[in-house]
């Protein structure tokens, strides 16, 4: 009677089915995706009504003037050449297009992998999991291929608001600088950029095991040294180039970062 061998793609699909079950039968997950879908609609509708207004400073009698979108793409990003000009007005004032975009997607996401890796840890599933059968290596790809699944749902949920919310908000969809096919390329970029963050947040998440307090905290300050990076590598009028650089910067990050949980949890205790 011949005996199955118990290989690493055995392994990874078993890990893979675990997970994605857990993942995806998690209420929780399904309010942030939802939140990610309501999050650009009231952005939106809300500084399209403030636009123009004029708020003063009591003390110092500055008035400022809010700003806001002057068409549906800016929530989702900028044309290349502006990026720059835009980071010098930032210096002098924080517009809020410049703060409400798609951009803090990025950091919201980390909840999501925080809180999913902990919940491994707090209930003794971890502990479990690598005593009976898996290996580290097989808990550190499933967790980052099934978190960079729930954060591109994310990334897309915000997409599909920022459509129906410049509908209700009556903005202009005008593309000045870029054309349809730079458009998906940006969409498809910004997707593919999560798999860069995913793998760090998991680090932080394995570092502060039970603590997802504390593995938020961390996702967050490491995030923000990134944070930059993220209008750069997806503009809206990104091509190819952009898409690749998404998919390699995925790749080695997460294969650097990858290994790295795998040390850590090697050489921690599983409590």
């Amino acid at each position: 009677m011949s005996k199955t061998k118990n290989t690493f793609g055995r392994r990874l699909k078993s890990m893979l089915r675990v997970d994605s079950r857990r993942m995806f039968t998690m209420k929780f997950v399904y309010i942030m995706v939802g939140i990610c879908l309501v999050m650009p609609i009231l952005i939106l509708v809300m500084t399209t009504m403030m636009d123009g207004s004029v708020s003063v400073n009591p003390q110092t009698g500055e008035e400022t003037v809010i700003e806001g979108f002057d068409n549906v793409w800016q929530i989702i990003g900028s044309v290349s050449e502006e990026n720059s000009s835009q980071q010098g007005d930032m210096s002098s004032a924080m517009s809020m297009t410049a703060m409400c975009n798609i951009n803090l997607l990025y950091f919201i996401v980390s909840v999501v992998v925080c809180i999913f890796v902990s919940d491994d840890f707090r209930s003794g599933y971890a502990k479990n999991l690598f005593t009976v059968r898996s290996k580290k290596s097989d808990y550190v790809i499933s967790k980052t291929i099934v978190c960079f699944v729930a954060g591109a749902l994310m990334v897309i949920a915000f997409i599909i608001g920022s459509l129906i919310g410049g509908k209700i908000a009556g903005l202009p969809y005008e593309m000045s600088g870029f054309n349809v096919t730079n458009l998906i390329m940006c969409f498809i970029s910004k997707v593919l950029l999560i798999s860069a963050f995913v793998p760090i947040y998991l680090v932080m998440s394995v570092i502060a095991k039970s603590r997802a307090w504390l593995s938020i905290l961390l996702s967050m300050m490491v995030g923000m040294f990134l944070f930059m990076m993220i209008p750069m590598l997806t503009p809206l009028n990104a091509t190819a180039m952009n898409v690749l650089l998404c998919i390699v910067g995925g790749i080695v990050i997460g294969t650097g970062f990858g290994a790295i949980s795998n040390q850590i949890l090697k050489k921690s205790s599983l409590v």
